[in-house]
Order: C-alpha cells, then sequence, then structure tokens
C-alpha cells in the first residue's frame, strides 16, 4: 500500500506520465524500424483497452455527477440562489471560452498551419478518413446538432453512448428532483451512490494511466512515424502554444486579480488533476480529481458537486475553443481558401456557444466539424483535414484535455469569491491533492484531505 501511496504521489505520478511519453515513442520507433507487426499491434491493443476502461465509465458518470451536482445546491439557499450560481458558472464558461479562441485565432494566424500543403505523399489512414467522413456526415451542421440533442427515448440515449442526450436528460431529471424535495431523496440518494461506486472505479484507473499512454503514443509513432508528424508539427505546436498560454497566463490572471488566489497555490493543489488529465485525455475520467481540487482550493462541496460536474461536460477552452480555431486555420490553408472578418468571428461564435458539442470523449471531433460548417469550409476538405488530424490527435489532445481540466477547476474558484463561497481557511490550509491508497481521495466532499491524514 505505501508503494501505491508513493506512485500516486503528484511528482511521482508526473515523472511516471513523462517516462511513459518516452517509453512509448522508443516502442514506437523500435516497432516501426524493425517492421515488427506484433509489437505495433501489442501497443495499439494496450491504447485502446485504456481508453475503452475510461470510456465505460463515461455515460453513468455524466448522468450520475448532474444529477447529484443540482441535487447538492439545496445545501446553498434556494432556487433563486441556485439559479443564479448556474447563471454566474455559464457566464464565466462563455468568457473564458470567447479569450481562448482568441488566443487560438491568433497562434494559428502566428503558425500558419497548413500553408503550402504537407508534402507529396502525405496521406490519411483509411480508417482515419473513414472516421472523418462519418463526423462530418453527422455533425455537419447545427441542425444535426440539435437533432442530436433530443433522445428518441430514456434507454437508448443509454445504450447507443449518445453523451449529449444523457447530458440532456441528467438536467431534466436533476431539475426535477429537486423540485420535488424529500420526495425524490430515495432516487437521487441512489444515483449519489452510483455516482461513488463510479469514482471508486476511476481511482483504481488512474494508476493505469502511464501503461495507457505507452499504448497509445507507442501506436501512433509506428503507425505514422513522421510520415505525418512532421508536416503536422507546426499543427501540434500551436496547439500547445495556444493551450499553454490559456494554461499559464489567463488563469493565473483570472485567478490572482478575479478570485484573489495565487496561482502557484492554485497549481499546486491542482496539479494531479491537471497530470491525470493530461494523461488520460479524458475530461469526465477526471471528475473526481477535479471536484477535489475545487474543495481544497476552498471551494464549498455543495458547489464544487454541481459546477465541476457541468464544467466537465461543456467546459473545454483546449478543445472547443483553442483547438477549434486552429483547426479550422489549417483545414482553410489546406484548402487555399483566405478567411474572412466574419468567418473568424464565426469560429469565436461556436466556442462559445457551441460548448455542448465537446460532451464525451470526442468532444474536439465534434467541436471542429461544427466550427468548419459554420464558417462554410468544404465538406471534404474538412473530412481530410480531420482525417489527418487522427494521426496527431493523442499528442494533441494530453495538452487540450489538461487544458480542459484546469479550466473546469479555475471558474468554480472564481465564481465562488464572488458569491462568498470560497473559504479562506481551506484554501490557505496545506493538503494533499494525490489520491489515496485506496482510491477516495477525489470523493471526500466536506472537507479536504489533510496532508499526512488517511483518506
Amino acid at each position: 500500500m505505501s508503494f501505491i501511496r508513493t506512485y500516486t504521489r503528484p511528482r511521482v505520478f508526473a515523472a511516471a506520465v513523462l517516462g511513459s511519453l518516452v517509453v512509448g515513442a522508443l516502442l514506437g520507433i523500435l516497432a516501426r524500424t524493425t517492421e515488427a507487426s506484433w509489437l505495433t499491434e501489442l501497443l495499439d491493443q494496450i491504447g485502446t483497452i485504456f481508453t475503452s476502461l475510461l470510456q465505460i465509465a463515461v455515460i453513468p458518470l455524466v448522468f450520475t455527477a448532474i444529477v447529484v451536482g443540482i441535487n447538492s445546491l439545496r445545501g446553498l439557499g434556494g432556487g433563486r440562489k441556485a439559479a443564479r450560481l448556474g447563471g454566474k458558472t455559464v457566464l464565466w464558461f462563455a468568457i473564458t471560452s470567447f479569450i481562448a479562441s482568441l488566443i487560438g485565432i491568433a497562434v494559428a494566424k502566428l503558425f500558419n498551419p497548413g500553408s503550402g500543403g504537407l508534402g507529396e505523399g502525405v496521406a490519411a489512414t483509411a480508417k482515419n478518413a473513414d472516421k472523418a467522413t462519418k463526423s462530418v456526415d453527422h455533425w455537419g451542421s447545427w441542425s444535426a446538432f440539435v437533432d442530436g440533442l433530443l433522445p428518441k427515448n430514456f434507454f437508448t440515449a443509454f445504450t447507443e453512448g449518445e453523451t449529449l442526450q444523457v447530458l440532456f436528460l441528467a438536467v431534466l431529471i436533476g431539475a426535477a428532483a429537486y423540485s420535488l424535495g424529500d420526495k425524490a431523496k430515495p432516487f437521487v440518494d441512489f444515483t449519489t451512490s452510483v455516482f461513488e461506486i463510479i469514482q471508486r472505479y476511476l481511482g483504481w484507473i488512474v494508476r493505469l494511466a502511464p501503461i495507457g499512454i505507452v499504448g497509445l503514443i507507442g501506436a501512433a509513432v509506428s503507425n505514422y512515424g513522421d510520415a505525418l508528424f512532421r508536416p503536422l508539427l507546426s499543427t501540434t505546436l500551436a496547439v500547445y502554444v495556444g493551450c499553454l498560454l490559456v494554461l499559464f497566463v489567463v488563469y493565473p490572471v483570472l485567478l490572482q486579480f478575479v478570485a484573489k488566489v495565487s496561482p502557484l497555490k492554485f497549481f499546486a493543489k491542482a496539479g494531479t488533476a491537471i497530470q491525470f488529465a493530461f494523461a488520460s485525455q479524458s475530461s469526465a475520467a477526471t471528475l473526481p480529481l477535479t471536484r477535489q481540487s475545487a474543495v481544497n482550493l476552498g471551494v464549498q462541496p455543495a458547489y464544487a458537486a454541481f459546477a465541476t460536474p457541468l464544467g466537465s461536460a461543456t467546459k473545454m477552452d483546449g478543445c472547443a475553443a483553442v483547438f477549434p480555431a486552429i483547426g479550422a486555420i489549417f483545414i482553410a490553408n489546406l484548402s487555399g481558401v483566405s478567411l474572412n472578418i466574419w468567418q473568424y468571428a464565426g469560429i469565436v461564435v461556436v466556442a462559445v456557444l457551441g460548448a455542448l458539442a465537446t460532451a464525451g470523449t470526442t468532444g474536439w471531433l465534434t467541436a471542429l466539424t461544427l466550427t468548419t460548417a459554420f464558417i462554410g469550409l468544404d465538406a471534404q476538405q474538412v473530412a481530410l483535414g480531420i482525417a489527418l488530424i487522427y494521426s496527431v490527435n493523442p499528442i494533441m489532445d494530453m495538452m487540450r484535455t489538461a487544458t480542459n481540466v484546469a479550466g473546469q477547476i479555475v471558474v468554480p474558484v472564481v465564481v465562488a469569491r464572488g458569491e462568498g463561497l470560497l473559504d479562506d481557511d481551506v484554501l490557505n490550509s496545506p493538503t494533499d491533492p494525490s489520491p489515496s491508497a485506496d482510491g477516495e481521495a477525489a470523493t471526500q466532499e466536506k472537507k479536504p484531505v489533510a496532508a499526512g491524514a488517511t483518506a
């Protein structure tokens, strides 16, 4: 058990994640240079299993977290208080998305990804081309997005894995349960128990992240090598630079001057959640750590239980703001299209209003598809661009998701400060942000885990 506690400490876990990136890349190079197909298949299988283990939890986690989160607001006051908190949270989501999209456009103009083409012989795999075409067909218009938001019935939303529909149902059912009060208490208690079970499951999966990264990165390097990494280097760098600017410039400014919270203290307490987001490439899977980080930063648990689940589904500055801006400009450059001022404005509008499109584990895909459709880029060129991006997506998605999760913690801190829901005693107390040996650190609601204490 002492090994597990040591392994899940922030610095040790970060070292394991970084080491897995190197090991994965080296194994991928080995598999490619020696043409060891068995090694490529093994790496791909490891990455697929890790991703599947995360995806298993996404649908039930989204539903239970939203229902529990809405009903947790009861402890903060009446319906008006809950509505005000919800409104302010969504407003700050929109403000940060607006800023992040502008940064994405500026960085894309600086790097100019895709200009001059990608070089002779550069092409996407048939598998990625097929996935990209299906995305364009499914999410190629806003009417399709609205149609996809409404489930045919309660059960198909879950059985078909439609995250947007499950989110829609969760909000309605959570609000209905809130309005019924004590009559709905048995249902809320049951949903809370299911939510805790899912969090325990994810606490176990946290520890597998370095192994999963080895598979994801190794398979990507082995399958594509430098054939697509080099041509897409400027696009990848642009995504990293844009996200880093949001992560280490925009958020610290908001923390320091709006929330009156030291950025250093923020990153010390939120570091584990951000690291796991980088490793897992899933905001939903990181939710237990995200919520605990907000609580450790002094946000009242009842509000944190509402804001962080909502953010994990709709607050995606990396996937829905920075990346779609860069991706749309990349595709436009590939197509030889010069975007006008109104198309740039369209990119910002989608980033602010289309956050719901990022719900789920492939939010980047729907966000980019909706953005390019909104500004009128050719569907075939969009499919080509998305197919190419798929080849380096695991590398891009790490930075995007880390940015997403950081923002999902920053906004509750900012709102909590403005509403008097930030406990400075908790904020200034030492806490251990790492998961405990039994995986429960992320599930503590009433108080942060004190340093050296057992969870």
